[in-house]
């Protein structure tokens, strides 16, 4: 152990990533900075349980599913495969992942719902909402699009308008469409169920105040909620829906923000029961239980961890979070992601170019236990992995292993007396507990002091001079083996961010492990023959991962004249193969399709095109096309030309169509071939 007290029983969860989508750089902030705490306190002795899985519920994904052809189920498999492929990736270390759609969260769901009813906490009254006539389905805002009520701009959600700001209710809309299948919706009430927050404002108010709990600043952020006085939280979802059915209750489903928390619960619990019988489920949720439970999650999802979460586990007589850690959303470059500029970056584009550890690193040297966002700045990003890594860390293994492998056959000097080993030993104990406290920004600072004052060390000595006169001067061997020393030392503290590095220099090193402890190791052994352990960020690597990641074709590159436009007897246009090759066509599914009022040729595509994605794309075939011709059927979209602004909106791709004798035709596929699929 490190710390003078007894190992703590901790119990980690991330945020669900939703099973709808990739996992990309604005994810990974937040699991990165799970997996660093998680390793830095196992280091340190702690049994740290780690688990998550995927949020498999709700529209959206029943929506996609059937768009694809396929079942919810299966969607949600493949998306989870993908999921977990993507966080091995990155060195994610969860000791369990698992899926909100299982039977033990069906069960915990159904228990936990049963408790507060009986407790008084769950109601139930009428709602009126706008329902689909042709789906037959209700409508959530995202769904639903019209004028805004106050500024009267069109194409505003159900919720809010982009252009003044109003927020409104759905049923204030004028002209109201469903944006999938075009139809003018209608107001139908049926039942729905409350979970009766009020009744646990007091509890509430001291909860989000207890010392610890969580982040100064979100505690001051939820006052604003108790100011404006806590609402009744709609827990239900009507038929059809992908999701629990609520006991005793028909057509109705919990609402996936019900069941997904209840998901942390349940992947701990299928855990245990696989791997480690020895524990049992209240050891960590029963409400007395001592040990510790921390959730990771990003800014935007805090009303639901620290409002709802605390109370629904209240009211059925379970243990609340120890904390929650809350970071940041990520910016790349200073801006908002974006697919047309290349830096909404997905894990596997990310994982095709570069190490994941560089991006680790990165991370780590921005993360605070503040709630602040961060940023990828790409050139700071290169400019800090080649000087920190490489040209500090990674280089003093190098320019002593020469020396110890080649004259002195692997043998480090039996005598490594020197202050420096001693001051980098003490360090420690300042640099786990910035670990502990989740500074990991000040953490690096000070572990790449050690590695400037190391290099200083090894410059001062200058072991090369030495060398041209006496290659076997003992004092060579002494000088290099103080300095793999010092590297060790900078490699136990930091093994938690960059866990490969740690392994591939162990066996370097020829020690048997690179926990915290390890710093008072003294390595006077046999070491291994020195393998470069980590290579410069290649600049043109990182653009070739921005370049994958765009959508929008760049301007065409000036040609020779060989390959100039040239034009056949029937006046076809040609062009070269590689800039055809740019073309990037995927099958799309017609959500709706609707005709543009004032003008007479367009009609208006909401297209699925795969990857929890929608593309709005006008096509002039009004001519040639009535919108119910088309809606529902299998297109293929051109989706990387650049968005056009048109008088009645943006169209953001383009559907392709064959042309003979004045009429079009669009090509339309098979249903049965899933939105998303590239075509070559």
């Amino acid at each position: 152990m490190t710390t003078n007290s007894k190992p703590r029983k901790i119990l980690v969860t991330n945020a669900l990533p939703y099973a709808n989508g990739s996992i990309h750089m604005g994810h990974l902030l937040g699991y990165i900075q799970a997996d660093i705490w998680v390793r830095a306190m196992r280091s340190m002795g702690h049994d740290v349980i780690y688990v998550c899985a995927d949020d498999a519920h709700g529209t959206a994904i029943m929506l996609r599913a059937e768009a694809n052809g396929i079942t919810p189920e299966t969607l949600i498999k493949d998306v989870q495969a993908e999921h977990e492929r993507d966080f091995a990736g990155f060195g994610v270390s969860f000791d369990h992942y698992d899926s909100t759609h299982s039977d033990t969260n069906q069960l915990l769901s159904k228990e936990i719902y049963l408790a507060n009813q009986q407790a008084g906490n769950i109601s139930i009254r009428p709602v009126t909402q706008l329902f689909d006539p042709e789906k037959q389905m209700f409508l959530s805002d995202r769904f639903i699009k019209g004028t805004c009520p106050k500024c009267q701009t069109d194409d505003q959600y159900g919720d809010s308008c982009e252009s003044c700001g109003t927020t409104y209710n759905a049923t204030e809309l004028l002209n109201p469409r469903s944006t999938l299948s075009g139809a003018t919706p209608v107001e139908k009430t049926s039942d729905h169920y409350f979970f009766n927050l009020p009744n646990f404002k007091e509890f509430l108010q001291q909860w989000t105040r207890d010392e610890g709990r969580l982040p100064i600043s979100i505690a001051n952020k939820l006052d604003e909620w108790f100011e404006a006085g806590l609402a009744e939280w709609d827990i239900s979802r009507d038929a059809p829906y992908f999701g629990f059915k609520i006991p005793d209750a028909e057509d109705k489903y919990f609402y996936v923000w019900v069941d997904a928390p209840i998901g942390y619960m349940a992947s701990f619990k299928n855990y245990i029961n696989a791997k480690r019988p020895e524990l049992t489920f209240d050891d960590y949720w029963k409400a007395d239980s001592t040990n510790e439970v921390y959730h990771f999650i990003g800014k935007d999802i805090v009303y639901f961890h620290a409002l709802f979460w605390p109370a629904m586990l209240t009211g059925a007589n379970y243990r609340t979070p120890t904390s929650l850690f809350v970071n940041g959303f990520l910016t790349v470059n200073g801006e908002k992601m974006s697919k047309s500029r290349g830096t909404f970056i997905k894990a596997e584009t990310y994982l095709n170019h570069l190490n994941p550890e560089y991006l680790r690193y990165y991370f780590a040297s921005k993360l605070s236990d503040k709630v602040e966002d961060s940023d990828l700045n790409l050139d700071d990003f290169i400019a800090k992995v080649n000087s920190d890594l490489v040209g500090k860390v990674v280089n003093i293994a190098s320019r002593c292993a020469k020396f110890i492998n080649a004259q002195f056959d692997h043998q480090l000097s039996k005598d490594c007396q020197n202050p420096l080993m001693q001051h980098f030993i003490d360090a420690g104990d300042s640099i786990i507990k910035h670990y502990e406290n989740r500074e990991f920004s000040t953490a690096i600072r000070e572990i790449m002091a050690l590695a400037d004052m190391a290099n200083q060390y090894i410059d001062e000595k200058k072991p090369w001079a030495i060398a041209k006169h006496n290659p076997n001067d003992i004092e060579i061997q002494e000088i290099c083996s103080v300095g793999l020393n010092l590297f060790h030392k900078i490699m136990v503290y930091l093994s938690p961010v960059l866990p490969n590095l740690a392994k591939a220099s162990q066996e370097f090193l020829n020690t048997n492990h690179l926990n915290f402890d390890a710093r008072f190791d003294i390595l006077t052994h046999t070491i291994n023959e020195f393998q470069p352990l980590m290579q410069r960020i290649d600049p043109k690597k990182v653009q070739a991962m921005i370049d994958d990641s765009k959508e929008s074709l760049q301007p065409a590159t000036k040609t020779t004249k060989k390959e100039q436009t040239i034009m056949n007897n029937d006046h076809t246009t040609f062009i070269n193969i590689d800039e055809f090759a740019k073309v990037e066509m995927k099958v799309a599914k017609v959500l709706a399709c609707n005709q543009v009022e004032g003008a007479d040729k367009l009609l208006q595509f909401t297209l699925d095109v795969g990857e929890h994605e929608t593309r709005n794309v006008f096509s002039g075939i009004a001519k040639f096309y009535r919108p119910e011709e088309l809606t529902g059927k299998t297109v293929i979209c051109v989706t990387n030309l650049a968005p056009r602004k048109m008088k009645f909106g943006l169209s953001e791709g383009m559907i392709l169509s064959a042309e003979k004798d004045g009429q079009l035709t669009v090509i339309t596929l098979p249903d049965g071939v899933p939105a998303g699929a590239k075509l070559a």
